[in-house]
């Protein structure tokens, strides 16, 4: 999650900047305002080579309660009401979305799902209303594919920082209160309007005395104190949600305010930032076609981060590219092998490869941005990721299935069958087309489709990496439509399948064929005893269990219940209206009127109930 992107100003439209003895008499005069937008008028230059961008959304109208939170007078009373709001109404539409009467017309598929499309922009909207903190954890529930509906995620995935900048006096303080110096001795020059804004901070061109040119990142004031205020009542939420009887079954949700917590920690924690940088950078030191900005340390503190200036032209602005005689294909193509080399090599991955985030250098070098947030590996997940990946390559569901328990990503159950039928036609489905042909789209949307509602618990990294992928194959069919993000990761594949112990002679003929069906065979005959074990001691607990279902006399018992209710709403029917006429008659025609109201609702309900048992009987 970025905390600045990147936008297009070229460095002849940008304002220099402003020495400091400048600045600080202007600053005293009072003469330096921000105005409410997220970007100064010169960010928007369409020259082909940007610094930074802002990514708030310039189209959509700011409703009256965006930026409440950034009131001086913001109380958490206040804060408190407007996070409730949020949640009971959410949860209202939520009780309404079952509710047939709650449909025009008959309910229908199409229309639960244009009505949780609807919900979904809303959810997006109000997060962007309430601020820094749920703009995060917005984008932190775009990766829970398991918890909420794919209307959700897809319009929580677009989540962008739309807030106002600060001014340049709080940005001072901040920077001198951090560095504990005066900001002239700090920067030669220092430029008072911000290149962009964003939800956790914002960003300054400076110069160093030295002269080397940098970008300075602020933290926006106030930002901890919001957090702690916010996380208290998410903590209360997250209790609520818990005890839910439908919301709580099967979910630990205070395991994911946990979890929340310490991503938003970390996420603002600027020195942070700064070690993922140099990582990254150590990582690519023997390529010479990625460029990652240099920490200044000297420079940098838990809110304020110095780093070197590095101007490109933004990735998707293809155009741009085309005028500076770039390769759009080889770009496309270095855009996969950078982020295959770092989830596969490294097992250090950035976890917001957006277009914002990665620009090209005139060379033709990418250059990454912004290392707030990171996503990592390690080794072992990665041993029990191959596992998977053979797995697949073998339509094994039973092996695929473990490896997935083994990595955290399935919840085990005591009936599994279900879940492995669901899993080998995905790999039936999945593996028809070659391999080339695949859509890392189109996979990804069948992954959340399952995994809503299921024992499916894909980790926050297993969703980072999907979503990075569907990112930058939609830049890289930008870049070049013929571009197959599938296509240019087979060498890889290629590469981990044949692994130690995997020889590429035997992996594409008869001999390879039979000694996996052997080695298959060898592996079920082996494991039988301990199944049999296991199967023996479940049974000596009692914990499997025979479920038998009969069609008839399901039928037979809900017939029962429905004429159960049926008698008692005659049985109310007849009591609201023997009072409504009694109450008549002793001249309490109001309570009367209430009473005959009543029993008028129950009638209804009756007639309802007495037309249900009619169709029911009417069935084959």
């Amino acid at each position: 999650m970025s905390a600045v992107s990147k936008e297009p100003v070229s460095e002849s439209s940008a304002p220099s900047p402003v020495p400091l003895e400048e600045l600080n008499g202007s600053a005293a005069g009072g003469t330096i305002q921000q105005s409410e937008f997220s970007e100064p008028a010169h960010a928007s230059s369409p020259t082909p080579y940007p610094l930074l961008e802002a990514s708030a959304d310039k189209e959509t109208p700011f409703s009256q309660n965006a930026y409440r939170w950034n009131r001086g007078r913001y109380s958490r009373s206040r804060r408190f009401v407007d996070i409730w709001s949020f949640v009971l109404k959410l949860l209202g539409s939520r009780w309404l979305y079952n509710k047939p009467w709650s449909y025009s017309g008959a309910m229908s598929p199409e229309k639960q799902m244009a009505r949780r499309r609807r919900q979904a922009v809303w959810i997006r909207e109000t997060l962007l209303d309430l601020g820094p903190t749920f703009i995060k954890v917005g984008q932190l529930f775009s990766t829970r594919a398991d918890i909420f509906p794919t209307e959700y995620v897809e319009e929580l995935s677009k989540l962008q920082d739309r807030v106002p900048a600060f001014s340049y006096e709080q940005a001072r303080e901040i920077i001198e209160a951090e560095l504990g110096k005066p900001i002239h001795e700090l920067y030669r020059t220092f430029d008072p309007i911000p290149l962009a804004a964003a939800s956790l901070g914002q960003v300054h061109r400076a110069q160093l005395h030295s002269g080397e040119e940098v970008v300075v990142k602020v933290q926006r004031p106030g930002l901890k104190s919001l957090f702690e205020i916010d996380l208290s009542i998410l903590k209360g939420i997250a209790r609520y949600f818990q005890s839910h009887p439908e919301w709580g079954r099967g979910r630990d949700w205070l395991g994911i305010y946990d979890e929340c917590c310490r991503i938003l920690w970390l996420e603002i924690d600027y020195l942070n930032e700064g070690r993922n940088a140099d990582t990254f950078r150590r990582n690519f030191r023997l390529e010479d076609w990625v460029k990652v900005p240099r920490v200044f340390w000297r420079l940098a503190s838990p809110r304020v981060l110095t780093l070197e200036y590095l101007p490109g032209i933004k990735i998707s602005h293809y155009d741009a590219l085309e005028a500076a005689g770039l390769d759009r294909k080889r770009l496309a193509q270095l855009g996969a092998q950078a982020y295959l080399h770092q989830l596969l090599n490294d097992g250090f991955f950035h976890a917001d490869p957006h277009p914002g985030n990665i620009a090209v250098s005139p060379s033709g070098a990418l250059i990454f941005y912004d290392f707030g947030m990171m996503g990592q590996v390690q080794p072992m997940t990665r041993q029990r990721l191959m596992g998977t990946f053979m797995g697949i390559a073998q339509r094994n569901a039973d092996q695929v299935m473990n490896s997935l328990v083994d990595l955290g990503a399935l919840v085990e159950m005591e009936d599994m069958g279900p879940i492995r039928r669901s899993i080998q036609y995905i790999l039936d489905n999945l593996m028809d087309r070659p391999f080339e042909e695949q859509s890392v789209n189109a996979i990804s949307d069948d992954l959340y489709a399952i995994a809503y509602d299921q024992p499916f618990r894909f980790p926050a990294t297993f969703t980072f990496v999907m979503r990075a992928f569907s990112t930058l194959e939609g830049v890289g069919k930008g870049l070049d439509p013929e571009f197959n993000f599938m296509e240019a990761a087979k060498p890889f594949a290629t590469q981990l399948i044949m692994a130690p112990g995997n020889s590429s002679e035997t992996t594409n003929s008869l001999l390879g064929e039979l000694s996996r069906q052997a080695a298959q065979v060898s592996t079920s005959a082996l494991g039988l005893p301990r199944r049999i074990e296991d199967t023996l001691d479940k049974l000596e607990r009692g914990d499997i269990r025979v479920r038998v279902r009969s069609i008839e006399s399901d039928r037979m018992l809900r017939r029962v219940s429905s004429v159960n209710m049926a008698n008692t709403y005659a049985t109310l029917v007849g009591a609201f209206t023997l009072s409504a006429t009694l109450l008549l008659v002793s001249e309490f025609v109001w309570v009367a009127a209430i009473a005959g109201a009543l029993a008028a609702v129950a009638g209804i309900a009756f007639i309802r109930t007495v037309l249900r048992i009619n169709r029911a009987d009417r069935l084959p």
